[in-house]
Formats: structure tokens, C-alpha cells, sequence
């Protein structure tokens, strides 16, 4: 059997792929390299895999995940390798995944808008052109972290319209005091903060305000990464991820301003990836 999953920085998503059953989905916490250690990844992968998940029966996982760089992989397989015993791990990139499930082996551009950003451009195998997305104190333009942290500052600084700040207090109830220890006491901001980002699009005032939020991050997107990429209205706009899944007609116009079309938008990219992992397998 083969396990495929796609990390991000809030949730993993999980497929078990056996040709003569149905597909098995399901869902643990997020694992990034960058901010969890080997014990800490096998820790949770004990208490949250699935009980009738037959562990010795799985003989490859393919695991894409946020902040999987060569120099951060072994993290990741290592803790794997200590639950699936008998498992041939392969540690990827979540860019990778998005490609994958996008273009399948087709070369083209692609976005990761979800808790963070990422983008880059694919050959149909490999990730050939990447800018560095910096992470969330440093960049991350477009993500549920951008989103939310500019959300919160508006809300701390009064530059929200009335009727939203009322609406956002009567929602969470947080005061400059609670939100200020929260963000600088965290043990991970990026999911504190990606966790208003919600807000936006159930907002019953937030009208014009939340979309003109929405459409001003994703300017900033293309501003400081895509529009860095050689060519890059050479191709379609394809992207995974909850924020641009949740606010893909704002981000359809803004490619259009770029002058890109768009291409395929995915939530999540779990279910094409695991199509791209069957079809693969097929092939042998």
C-alpha cells in the first residue's frame, strides 16, 4: 500500500492507496521541519493515525510538506521511518505536491496560498524556478497569515470600519492586550494569526473591506513573487491552498491584471495527488 500526504503548516492530509480498496482519507496536525523535531512529528503521528490504519502493510510514503527543504527532510523521515518500520519514505516539498496535482506532468506555474505562500515553476518532473517565499516574519504575501496579521493590526489600530470591528469583538472578544500576548507568545504566530483570516469571508459588514484586504495582499503577491518570475504571463495561474480556494474570484481578477490567466484552483490537493500517485504506480 501506498501513503501519500500533503503537510501544511496547520493540517496534514493523508491518503492510503491500496488498488483493491477504496481510498482511506483522513486528516492529522500540520509538520513542519522548520518549527517540529523528529520526536515531536512521531509523538503526534502515535496518537492521531487511525486505528485501522495497518501500519506494517504500507510499503511506500510519498510526503510533501511545508518547509521540506533538502536541508529539513531528514526530520521528517526519520519520524516516519519510526512508525512505518517497513516504509520506503520519500520527502518532498509541498510546491511539488501543488505542481503535481495541478499539472500533473505538464510544466507550468504554481501558487500555494494557504496559512503561507509559496510559488514556482515546474518542468513536468521538477521544481526548476522558485523564489523564496521567506516565511511568515519575512514575507508569506497573500497567505491566512498575511491576511491575519493585517486584520488584527487594523482591528488594534481602529482602522477597521465601525460596524466590522463591533462584529470582529462580538466574534473572538479579544482585546489589544490579549491579541499583542498571543501573537509574541505563541509557540507558532503564523497559525494563530491565519486563524482570523476566516473572518473576512464570513463577515456579515465586512463587504468592501474584506475584499479590497483580500485583493490588496494578493497584489502583494504577485508584486514581490510572481511577477519576479522570467516570463511568467507566459503562463496559466494555477494554485492550492484554503485562501486562494475561498477567494478565487478576487485572485482570478488580480491574475487577470497581471496578465495571467487562471488554470486550475484546488482547496487542497490531496485527492489529484493521490490520482497522480495511482496513475504513476500503473505505469510499473
Amino acid at each position: 500500500m501506498i501513503l501519500v500526504a500533503d503537510s501544511g503548516s496547520t493540517k496534514t492530509n493523508w491518503c492510503l492507496l491500496n488498488h483493491d480498496t477504496p481510498s482511506l482519507y483522513f486528516d492529522t496536525e500540520g509538520y513542519n521541519p522548520y518549527f517540529a523535531t523528529s520526536q515531536d512529528i512521531a509523538l503526534s503521528l502515535e496518537r492521531q493515525l487511525p486505528e485501522k490504519l495497518d501500519r506494517t502493510a504500507v510499503s511506500e510514503i510519498f510526503f510533501y510538506g511545508a518547509g521540506c527543504f533538502d536541508d529539513k527532510t531528514a526530520i521528517v523521515s526519520n519520524a516516519l521511518a519510526r512508525i512505518f518500520e517497513k516504509a520506503a519514505v520519500s520527502v518532498h516539498l509541498d510546491l511539488l505536491a501543488s505542481a503535481r496535482a495541478t499539472l500533473g506532468d505538464t510544466p507550468g506555474f504554481v501558487a500555494i496560498l494557504g496559512t503561507g505562500a509559496n510559488s514556482c515553476l515546474y518542468d513536468g518532473q521538477k521544481i526548476v524556478s522558485n523564489i523564496d517565499s521567506l516565511g511568515f516574519l519575512l514575507g508569506d504575501e497573500g497567505s491566512g497569515f498575511y491576511l491575519g496579521r493585517k486584520l488584527l493590526g487594523d482591528y488594534i489600530r481602529g482602522y477597521m470600519p465601525i460596524a466590522v470591528q463591533h462584529e470582529f469583538f462580538a466574534r473572538y472578544g479579544h482585546t489589544r492586550v490579549e491579541i499583542m500576548d498571543k501573537v509574541y507568545s505563541e509557540v507558532l504566530p503564523n497559525r494563530f494569526c491565519a486563524g482570523f483570516a476566516s473572518f473576512l469571508r464570513d463577515s456579515v459588514n465586512g463587504g468592501d473591506y474584506a475584499r479590497e484586504t483580500v485583493r490588496a495582499a494578493f497584489r502583494d503577491f504577485f508584486d514581490h513573487l510572481v511577477c519576479h518570475y522570467d516570463d511568467y504571463a507566459c503562463y496559466t495561474f494555477n494554485c492550492v491552498g484554503s485562501i486562494g480556494h475561498a477567494w478565487r474570484d478576487v485572485l482570478s481578477e488580480v491574475a487577470a491584471s497581471y496578465g495571467m490567466r487562471t488554470g486550475i484552483i484546488l482547496k487542497a490537493p490531496i485527492g489529484a495527488l493521490a490520482e497522480y500517485h495511482l496513475n504513476y504506480a500503473r505505469r510499473f
